[in-house]
């Protein structure tokens, strides 16, 4: 007796998994206010201009964003080891020019935190002339992303990455400015900096200096902390500002010695990369570094954009011409030797709830920091560094998925597995290889949720004469491949067993290939075996 596979069993696609479009849980809810109109705040009336209807609404919305870009570009530039002026640049730059591309109407590009880890390890490894060709480059290839229609892909990555990410960049962004916090210098990686902190904390103990700055930095975080609960306050003045605000006029009133902003000037920070810089990017580091540029910053990019459309009731993101427009951006800030940008929720945030209705508030608040840059630049020099790194730790924590965690571990553990897989692989690697991990883990979860397969096996109480049916079901890819082996080996040896394969809706070459060298190996030995219709080989 001989088994039999039914053939008609051939490997066949799956179907990708269907996921919602979403950005990280971090991001804010889609819900309004009752009476909000739509696109905005109530304080959004129209002006009676029939050319610019909406120029009062989107005029009150860019200083608002002006108001809360302001502290953030000048603390991402700070964090990232360059000079505070290029973190304004790049901030004027996604206002006046990303503003006025096409993609999405209301969200504000700058320099956002998510890459200031990444920003610092380039400038340390290359130097600061070289920032500015990894930026040209890797804007280039988001224009070349979005010519080739790839914006939409972003929107495949799962979200379980995505925070992951955004937690293991909180992280290290943490550790380091800690160290900040006190005027101290930070180690270097993020590894290095989470294991100095026992030592930080007993060296800021025993010394004055560094108590002070950490008491402005610690008083920095509570007024971010809170300032939103004082209603009318916040709706006058964002958080960031007020924090900044009132930590610099208590160090200038009380003549505290602590450590401020070091200022340069607008034009002399503007520096293009040269051939040299240019010749360093032949490197494999350089590549990666851009690489990880462009697909972070565009994925974050085009999540904040998802956000974003959450939040209004207005025209949706384009999400290729969107991509176009950062890569835009990029490349004018690499030319400029300015730091990356990306759109970024806080500010696109403060924007759509301050009642901006067009493009129109985005450009002009690239009109304020340019105004505010050129002609008040000594004003960056009395910012204490410790107030900047306060804004930073505070964005850090905002940044890890504390309260989604606990939930996402009881429903679907197995996403919280790759979110805290890619966090720690972030603190411990850098954010390129922690990303990559991340994103296998992902496939590969994937790919064992999807691979099931079970066999529905029947006739084994009939005759021994009678062979034992078996039909597979599902998914059989190698990885289920060593649990479906053994259950076939469990069937009786002395019964001919006829294998049907066609109630599968994939089968891989290694499935393929193992079942039938299975069902030859099974037809062997069956027709070898005593049995009453092979007498020939009986004792």
């Amino acid at each position: 007796m001989t088994s039999k596979t039914t053939p008609g069993a051939t490997p066949s696609a799956v179907g990708a998994e269907t996921r919602p479009t979403a950005g990280p849980s971090t991001l804010p809810s889609s819900t309004r206010p009752t009476g909000t109109p739509t696109g905005g705040s109530a304080s959004a009336t129209p002006s009676s201009s029939p050319r610019w209807p909406f120029l009062r609404a989107d005029f009150t919305a860019s200083l608002v964003v002006f108001l809360v870009a302001l502290p953030l570009c000048v603390g991402v530039a700070v964090a990232s080891g360059v000079p505070a002026e290029l973190g304004l640049i790049t901030g004027i730059v996604g206002g006046l020019l990303t503003g006025l591309l096409p993609g999405s109407s209301l969200q504000v590009s700058g320099p956002a935190a998510g890459l200031t880890v990444l920003v610092y390890e380039a400038v340390k490894e290359f130097g600061l002339g070289t920032l500015g060709a990894i930026v040209l480059v890797a804007g280039l290839l988001q224009v070349a992303m979005g010519a080739l229609r790839l914006g939409s892909w972003f929107r495949a990555i799962s979200v379980a990455v995505v925070q992951g990410m955004l937690a293991g960049i909180g992280l290290v962004l943490i550790a380091g400015q800690l160290y900040a916090l006190t005027d101290a210098k930070a180690p270097g990686s993020g590894l290095a900096n989470l294991g100095g902190l026992p030592g930080l904390v007993t060296g800021t103990a025993g010394s004055g200096a560094a108590l002070t700055a950490f008491a402005v930095g610690a008083g920095t975080i509570a007024v971010l902390v809170l300032w939103p609960r004082w209603k009318r306050a916040a709706r006058i003045l964002p958080a960031p500002l007020a924090a900044v605000a009132l930590a610099t006029l208590a160090v200038f009133a009380l003549d505290l010695p602590i450590a401020r902003v070091e200022v340069t000037g607008l034009l002399s920070s503007i520096q293009p990369p040269g051939g040299s810089d240019f010749a360093q990017l032949a490197s494999v580091g350089a590549i990666g570094t851009i690489l990880a540029f462009a697909l972070i910053a565009s994925a974050e990019s085009l999540f904040s954009a998802a956000a974003v459309d959450r939040l209004h009731d207005g025209p949706r993101t384009q999400y290729d011409k969107e991509l176009m427009a950062q890569g835009a951006g990029n490349t004018v800030c690499g030319i400029l030797g300015a730091l990356p940008m990306t759109a970024v929720i806080v500010r696109s945030s403060a924007n759509v709830h301050a009642g901006a209705r067009t493009k129109a508030s985005r450009v002009m608040h690239g009109v304020w920091l340019l105004i505010f840059a050129a002609a008040f630049p000594a004003a960056l020099g009395v910012i204490p560094v410790a107030a900047l790194a306060g804004v930073l730790v505070h964005a850090g924590f905002k940044l890890l998925p504390l309260r989604d965690f606990g939930p996402l571990w009881r429903e679907h553990r197995g996403e919280a597995v790759v979110l805290a897989a890619t966090a720690i692989a972030i603190v411990v690697t850098n954010m390129f290889e922690g990303v990559l991990i991340g994103l296998l883990l992902a496939v590969a979860k994937t790919a064992w949720e999807t691979s099931h397969v079970h066999l529905e096996i029947s006739g084994l109480d009939a005759p021994a004469t009678e062979p034992v049916q078996v039909r597979a079901l599902g998914n059989a890819t190698f990885l289920r491949l060593p649990k479906l082996l053994d259950q076939l080996d469990a069937l009786p040896h002395d019964r001919e067993v006829n294998l049907d394969l066609t109630g599968l809706r994939h089968l891989d070459h290694a499935c393929a290939t193992a079942l039938t060298t299975w069902s030859t190996t099974r037809s062997a030995t069956t027709t070898n075996s005593p049995t009453p219709d092979n007498p020939a080989h009986a004792p």
